[in-house]
């Protein structure tokens, strides 16, 4: 009985690391998809611990094989015992939930395929002086699918010609024309989103 519990909460605090080390990039794509994109950036505050999460999580799991697979000693005892063991007991179950820790650890490299891909703006340049570029600094991004979520919001927008967002330099650059949309507007539509802008700078093309 001991040695059941003991695995259970070896697998449980494993799954529970793993969420944690990926929850940073599971809410927006959670919040995106209830409708609630507000709160997409709650949980970027634990991108920094990341690794320590995902060591703790292996570290877990680590033992939790050992404790399977170590050679089981052999007690003599003339009692009867019922050696057949559950199906949350088994190697099967100890595997299937190695497979969804790792899911969990490496969803911040597949988040993406949860948003719709950016629609290519189509806009009618008139007067090619009302073009401008402008920097976005972004707080709240915390890998690939934070960006496809931005730059799906920018692909919507009125006026918005081109966009290259990176989660990895955290910031956005957009070039778009005045006379259709404004910075202004631009801010609320990447704020809409959940992730915050710190600040933003017009760049002279």
């Amino acid at each position: 009985m001991r040695t059941k519990i003991k695995n259970i909460k070896s697998w449980v605090a494993g799954i529970f690391t793993a969420v944690a080390a990926s929850l940073c990039c599971m809410t927006p794509v959670l919040a995106f998809l209830g409708g609630a994109s507000g709160l997409s950036s709650s949980f970027s505050w634990i991108e920094p611990f990341r690794p320590y999460l995902i060591s703790l999580t292996i570290a877990v799991f680590a033992f939790a094989w050992y404790q399977k697979l170590k050679p089981q000693k052999q007690v003599d005892c003339d009692c009867e015992s019922d050696n057949k063991k559950s199906f949350w007991q088994s190697k099967l179950f100890l595997a299937i939930v190695t497979v969804v820790a790792g899911l969990l650890i490496t969803f911040p490299y597949y988040a993406k395929v949860f948003y719709p891909k950016p629609k290519h703006a189509r806009v009618v340049i008139v007067d090619k002086s009302n073009i401008q570029t402008v920097e976005f600094k972004i707080k709240g991004m915390t890998c690939e699918g934070c960006t496809v979520h931005i730059n799906s919001e920018l692909s919507k927008t009125s006026g918005v010609i081109e966009y290259n967002t990176s989660y990895e330099k955290g910031n956005s650059l957009v070039k778009f024309d005045n006379s259709k949309t404004s910075v202004d507007s631009l801010v609320s539509v990447i704020n809409k989103t959940g992730y915050k802008i710190t600040s933003q700078s017009v760049i002279n093309n």
